[in-house]
């Protein structure tokens, strides 16, 4: 055999770990494109989209406020006054909304001075609390009504407009607005409950059969952050009915408390 025939095997022999390295070279390659990009897409998820998302949502209702205070006053509802002359407004209770319809907005002051998110009728995820924002549980009292007005809502992705209940401090207003004026809620107390636990949305949180006559509103979201372990509840308490007429209440017009940080 010729040397030049042995030289010549001799390198198709080399050459052939070569080309297994470079489809070995090329797959790593491909799953590290494929890694950082699945990385990406729950960057985008769970942190810019939610920014992004956040701030147009907040944009949405400040828009619709704007345009509630542009529109006719309705008539004010009756009053009675109180001994020290207050004015107590009888609330004008909204009708039920049908799933994904918009009943009002919710604006929380400890969440910042431009929360303004939107509320909807219906909790599914697909019609409700992915795309629009926060949700009014089926069979629900309505804002001003008697028994208890339930939402539910994101703490972590789609705008997460929850995210901070666990910040909420005592006495904080929690505010809805609808065409007819403000309802003014104050915030009482947090818990923690597992997922099945939904005598939380009685009419009296967590007390089956009692009635009390009193108003309450109550806020839940997934906990913790990034899990459906359990579920977080804020509790408030009904203040008072402001109806458009007399401009927003002193909740929304007094000097706001200090920003609560985001949950992360």
């Amino acid at each position: 055999m010729s040397a030049s025939v042995v030289s010549g095997e001799r390198r198709k022999q080399r050459r052939r770990p070569r080309s297994r390295a470079t489809v070995t070279s090329m797959l790593g390659e491909l799953l590290l494109t494929a890694g950082v990009i699945v990385l990406l897409f729950v960057a985008w998820q769970m942190w810019i989209g939610d920014i992004i998302i956040n701030a147009q949502k907040n944009d949405e209702g400040a828009a619709i406020s704007q345009q509630l205070a542009a529109s006719p006053a309705p008539e004010p509802p009756p009053f009675e006054k109180t001994d020290d002359g207050t004015i107590v407004y009888q609330p004008v209770i909204p009708a039920a909304p049908a799933e994904g319809e918009w009943l009002g907005q919710m604006l929380i002051p400890r969440f910042g001075a431009d929360y303004n998110k939107g509320i909807y009728g219906g909790t599914t995820r697909a019609k409700t609390l992915d795309h629009l924002g926060i949700g009014v549980y089926t069979d629900s009292k309505m804002p001003g009504e008697v028994g208890n007005f339930a939402m539910a809502g994101h703490r972590t992705t789609w705008g997460k407009p929850f995210n901070q209940l666990d910040k909420l401090q005592v006495g904080d207003a929690i505010v809805v607005e609808t065409p007819d004026g403000w309802f003014t809620y104050r915030f009482r107390t947090l818990e923690y409950v597992k997922p099945n636990q939904t005598e939380v949305l009685l009419d009296v949180p967590q007390m089956p059969g009692v009635e009390t006559g009193e108003r309450y509103i109550t806020l839940t979201a997934c906990s913790p952050l990034y899990s459906l372990a359990e579920r977080i509840v804020a509790y408030g308490v009904y203040e008072s009915f402001q109806p458009r007429a007399e401009g927003p209440p002193t909740a929304l017009t007094d000097p706001p408390p200090p920003p609560a940080a985001p949950s992360v």
